[in-house]
């Protein structure tokens, strides 16, 4: 579904912010972009949303050069859930979710049927039809970060890019986040999706992208990728990669060693 090909960018000549990066996520996967903070994560967003053009390099949406679409034919190919915010109107959440529709609108048209049945598919998907008429601004971290993802749904687009989306939630709103997630890509979307938390690439994802200093540093299975060794390097601070045996399974869990030099 998304296809990035030595992806290039700079904003300053012989300053690259992205060098040569190259993976792909396929239809029903969820792949974990992990990294620090300014290495390049927030650019490569941008240049797969098409708000920067890529100084070099390529990216594919369902087969098609990004570069040869217009912005209304990319958003039916792809859609955002950027990290949930205040807003400075008190837009009701159906509100919210229909503006997912403007790929669809024409020039200076209204809203038809189908964009409204499609807010309503979405909602209830999410199991949130009973906000429909709450404003966005009362809700909870969590119930905004889940209106977010609805109108993402209404855009009714395969593959969804997700910058920090359990960021400032409590644990309970982050299980709930990715199982979400985690039963959308059941569904066939596509998610890539970027985080902080290492653990996330074990609980949900199907594929790890380590990038530091705008370079992919290692990419594969949460398995193949997430390590003691790798995370220490990509974080430089020592990293415990273990396992935790829980009342279901045995999952892997990521450990700071605050103790270590």
């Amino acid at each position: 579904m998304l296809e990035i090909n030595n992806l290039q960018y700079w904003y300053k000549p012989r300053r690259p912010v992205l060098k040569e990066i190259s993976f792909s996520v396929k239809r029903g996967q969820i792949a974990c972009l992990l990294g620090p903070n300014g290495t390049g994560k927030t650019t490569l967003l941008r240049c797969l949303l098409g708000l920067q053009a890529p100084r070099g390099g390529s990216v594919f949406l369902d087969g098609k050069n990004m570069s040869h679409l217009s912005a209304k034919k990319r958003a039916r190919l792809m859609a955002y859930v950027p990290q949930s915010s205040g807003l400075a109107f008190p837009y009701e959440v159906r509100e919210i979710v229909l503006m997912g529709r403007v790929a669809y609108l024409s020039p200076g048209g209204a809203h038809k049927d189908t964009d409204r049945q499609a807010v309503f598919d979405a909602m209830e998907k999410l199991e949130i039809e009973h906000l429909a008429k709450r404003s966005f601004q009362e809700l909870s971290g969590g119930e905004r970060q889940m209106v977010l993802v609805a109108r993402a749904l209404a855009q009714q687009s395969d593959l969804l890019i997700m910058d920090e989306p359990t960021a400032n939630l409590d644990y309970s709103n982050q299980v709930k986040i990715l199982k979400t997630i985690k039963h959308l890509s059941a569904q066939g979307y596509g998610i890539l999706m970027t985080s902080h938390y290492p653990d996330h690439a074990f609980l949900a994802c199907d594929n790890a992208v380590l990038m530091r200093d705008g370079r992919v540093m290692i990419q594969g299975t949460p398995e193949e990728a997430v390590t003691s060794e790798s995370l220490t390097k990509l974080y430089e601070t020592p990293v415990e990669v273990s396992e935790a045996l829980t009342s279901y399974e045995k999952v892997k869990v990521c450990i700071p060693l605050l103790g270590c030099p």
